[in-house]
């Protein structure tokens, strides 16, 4: 499987012959324009940036309901939770998507906004690699994360939804999460990109750059 994050919670997926995209931004936000021609795009809310699918390009099919999809490739089923720990009221719904491919498993957890229930968790089972949100005041924050990672135990995390050098929303860094692995656990990459199968062994949170162009 290869990753490709383009920056906030937008990531290009590429397995089983598919591209997927999830959570497309508008222009607001600093990051590239996604170029990428994806198959399905998902859609874990709809705020502005997670859900411009209008900026991309290509014939694609859009998923943004707990009913998924399914084809010959990939099932991609949602979880409903919230935006919020106060069941949406203060900024709506969430939907965490997992994609079933031919021998993998991926979780987009989405903006999550509150610590998971056991029945949601019993939603989340026999995950392989997990996407999740660790800057906080819009979603869960780095502790938070590092509990849900460490219930779900995928075999790799890849942290999102965090500030970065160019972005000034008032989250944190991925520092804070990061450093609650051992070190040897931890795989930095330069570049925007990641094949998952060939991350050296004993590695678990893989942290990519965004795209620069």
């Amino acid at each position: 499987m290869k990753l490709k994050w383009w920056g906030h919670s937008c990531f290009l997926i590429e397995e089983d012959g598919k591209k997927i995209i999830t959570d497309p931004y508008d222009d607001s936000l600093p990051y590239s324009k996604v170029d990428d021609r994806p198959d399905i795009v998902t859609v874990s809310h709809d705020h502005f940036d997670h859900n411009a699918v209008e900026r991309l390009e290509g014939d694609f099919e859009v998923v943004k309901t707990k009913e998924g999809y399914q084809d010959d490739n990939i099932e991609i089923k949602g979880v409903q939770t919230f935006h919020d720990k106060d069941e949406g009221e203060d900024r709506g719904e969430n939907l965490i998507f997992t994609m079933q491919f031919s021998d993998k498993k991926l979780c987009h957890i989405g903006d999550l906004g509150h610590p998971l229930t056991e029945d949601e968790f019993s939603q989340l089972e026999d995950i392989d690699i997990l996407l999740i949100p660790v800057g906080g005041y819009y979603t869960i924050n780095a502790d938070e994360a590092f509990e849900i990672a460490q219930k779900i135990d995928p075999k790799y995390i890849v942290p999102m939804h965090y500030k970065t050098d160019i972005l000034d929303f008032p989250i944190t860094g991925v520092e804070d999460f990061i450093h609650k692995f051992d070190h040897d656990a931890i795989e930095i990459k330069d570049g925007a990109e990641v094949d998952l199968d060939n991350v050296p062994e004993g590695k678990k949170v893989i942290v990519v750059n965004y795209v620069h162009k």
